[in-house]
């Protein structure tokens, strides 16, 4: 199955609850919600992709927990955006003083926060080129630290705000983490081909 796009008049017009409410009825999709209000639902990645993706998971809360500045999060979590879209990043992670400001409600919710450091996966079916502009949108939207992580083609891409994208090749390497996530290092020899 491929990304299938919801762009109607509907949809378009449904409130934040209504789209959580339609979220929730629909708990076995990966849904998103973009700024321009059209819902993407998402195929369920390939079992090498969920390894790829739930290492790296690992790899952040190990180290989350031992740092204890702040709150790790998988990719079923959902985050409404400053942009009023809705993203699920296969990684992320927050300060403990962002998710301290929310709301007990706003946390039962998709939080109404950007994630300080996100990490997306390139699963078998994703686009490169839309992974980079969704790389874009999450600085845009507040992310001080993104990787995106392509292991079928063996590349990194960092990005910060306001500094050209740091690519790097190979599976072999450690990106170490900077800002917000300073000391989390992520071992890539780890993913299993």
């Amino acid at each position: 199955m491929e990304t299938i796009v919801l762009k109607d008049e509907f949809t378009s017009r449904l409130t934040d609850e209504q789209f959580f409410w339609f979220c929730q009825q629909n708990k076995d999709q990966r849904i998103e919600r973009n700024s321009n209000h059209e819902i993407i639902i998402m195929s369920p990645v390939t079992s090498r992709s969920g390894n790829h993706s739930g290492e790296i998971f690992r790899q952040l809360a190990n180290w989350s927990v031992s740092n204890g500045k702040g709150i790790h999060f998988d990719s079923s979590t959902g985050f409404t955006l400053p942009d009023k879209s809705v993203f699920s990043p296969d990684a992320s992670w927050i300060s403990n003083d962002s998710w301290n400001a929310l709301t007990e409600e706003d946390k039962d919710r998709f939080a109404p926060v950007c994630p300080d450091f996100v990490i997306e996966v390139r699963s078998k079916t994703d686009s490169l080129d839309d992974l980079k502009m969704k790389m874009e949108l999450w600085l845009q939207n507040g992310s001080q630290l993104a990787w995106l992580i392509d292991p079928r083609e063996k590349t990194s891409y960092l990005y910060h705000p306001k500094k050209s994208v740091e690519i790097i090749k190979g599976l072999d390497k450690k990106l170490i983490g900077e800002g917000p996530v300073s000391g989390f290092v992520l071992d890539l020899s780890l993913l299993r081909f």
